[in-house]
């Protein structure tokens, strides 16, 4: 057969016959598709979040303040990164951090959000044990504008209304976020345990133990309305960033499904006693104390194992011998 004049044939040596080099003939699997950066899902979420409750309820005291909040934290993460660690840090979490900021407090002041943005990211790096944060940064810099500046900042306290469709879209979307994350465990297990508290809740409110004049309905309206926050927009961004952040949470299984639990009873013991800000006070005193354990658990188990493996074998026990009798 005579070859097609118009493809080039290879030569000796790989050069073709027109003179251009052959190419390779590859061989094998095809080259993978460019894999997506996981470290983006979060900041996607929180933007749905965002876009939700704002297009739905205007949850936004003022977009510029929010993105001031965003500007802060990302600003704060390029210097402290680039001198703390010699590189651009990747800023997906400094985005997630200045939109949280961004979204939970109100203030009719400027200053709070920027200061509360660079508060959340400095913690990153200025507050460690044995190189692991102990904080949830927005957890930690929206407690301390609450102590340092209760008279000029508060909380969101918006909710969802009467129209479950945003609320459904967002929890759709970040169960399945969460749960290609293997941290689906952590969102459920505190539903649940919000839920059965926010029931104590209600017996102890109501007095049910009373009897008489409380109905199964009005028992049922008490409930409700204890069990009504986690369905706002604030608990979209507390059950799906705060609690299960991977950066601040302890590492097993077991350890945070009991995290969780401990984190709604603190709560409810913190609303019992009528604290507005209840979840991010739980989180600050439950989140850190845990990790403190999980890190002298850790520390410990080292100094067992280095132990072990530094002392001393036994000497052999030596066999006493019998001379021949001769």
């Amino acid at each position: 057969m005579t070859p097609d004049r118009t493809s080039p044939v290879p030569s000796a040596g790989g050069v073709t016959a027109a003179g251009a080099p052959a190419q390779p003939q590859l061989r094998g699997k095809p080259a993978a598709a460019p894999r997506f950066d996981q470290r983006f899902v979060a900041p996607i979420l929180v933007t749905v979040i965002l876009l939700a409750g704002q297009l739905s309820y205007h949850i936004l005291e003022d977009y510029r303040k929010t993105l001031l909040a965003i500007g802060t934290s990302i600003a704060v993460e390029l210097i402290l990164g680039r001198l703390f660690t010699g590189r651009w840090p990747h800023l997906a979490s400094a985005y997630v951090s200045g939109i949280s900021v961004g979204i939970l407090i109100r203030s009719p002041e400027w200053w709070p959000y920027a200061l509360c943005a660079a508060i959340s990211i400095t913690s990153k790096y200025a507050i460690r044990v044995k190189g692991r944060h102990i904080w949830n940064p927005s957890n930690l810099g929206i407690v301390a504008m609450l102590l340092l500046a209760h008279d000029t900042v508060a909380t969101l306290g918006i909710q969802w209304g009467n129209s479950l469709a945003p609320m459904l879209i967002v929890w759709a979307l970040g169960s399945f976020v969460v749960a290609r994350l293997k941290r689906l465990h952590i969102c459920a297990t505190y539903v649940v345990a919000f839920a059965f508290f926010s029931l104590v809740r209600a017996a102890i409110a109501g007095q049910w133990w009373q009897g008489g004049g409380v109905t199964t309905l009005t028992a049922w309206n008490q409930y409700l309305a204890q069990v009504a926050p986690i369905t706002g927009p604030m608990y979209q961004l507390f059950i799906f960033f705060m609690i299960t952040d991977p950066k601040t949470t302890v590492t097993t299984r077991r350890a945070q499904i009991a995290v969780a639990v401990a984190i709604a009873f603190v709560e409810m013991i913190l609303r019992l006693n009528h604290n507005i800000h209840a979840p991010y006070y739980a989180l600050f005193l439950v989140g850190p104390a845990a990790n403190l354990i999980e890190i002298w658990r850790n520390e410990r188990e080292k100094a067992r194992k280095a132990a072990a493996t530094a002392a001393p074998s036994p000497a052999p026990t030596p066999v006493a011998t019998t001379a021949p009798a001769g």
